[in-house]
C-alpha cells in the first residue's frame, strides 16, 4: 500500500477514534445523554476496522506508527472542536511523534 494511502487510513482512523472517545467524554464529563454512546461505539468500531486495513506484517508496528497521526489529529481536534489553540510544546510534541511514525513506516525491512 502506498504511503499516502496509509496516511489517509491513519487519518480516518484517528478521527473515528477521537470522535468515539469524545462521545464518552461528553457523556461522563459534559453531562450529555447516554445516547451519545451509540454513535461513539460505532465510531470506535470503525477505528479498529480501519487499522486492519494498514499493510503491515505486525499489528504492533501498524499501531505504533499510527500514534503520531493520532497525536496530530488530537491537537487539531483540540483547536477546531474545543477552541483551544495548541501551544509550542504541543506543536513540538507532534513534530517528534510524526518523526517517530515516519521512521517506523519508512524504515528498511
Amino acid at each position: 500500500m502506498e504511503n499516502h494511502a496509509s496516511f489517509a487510513i491513519y487519518l480516518a482512523a484517528a478521527l473515528a477514534e477521537i470522535a468515539g472517545c469524545f462521545a464518552f467524554w461528553a457523556w461522563l464529563k459534559l453531562g450529555k445523554s447516554i445516547w451519545w454512546l451509540m454513535p461513539g461505539m460505532g465510531s470506535l468500531a470503525l477505528f479498529a476496522w480501519l487499522l486492519t486495513m494498514i499493510d503491515a506484517a505486525a499489528a504492533g508496528r501498524a499501531y505504533a506508527a499510527y500514534g503520531g497521526v493520532y497525536i496530530a489529529a488530537s491537537l487539531a481536534w483540540l483547536w477546531l472542536a474545543e477552541g483551544v489553540r495548541p501551544d509550542r510544546w504541543d506543536v513540538t510534541g507532534v513534530a517528534v511523534a510524526l518523526a517517530g511514525s515516519t521512521i517506523i513506516l519508512a524504515g528498511p525491512r
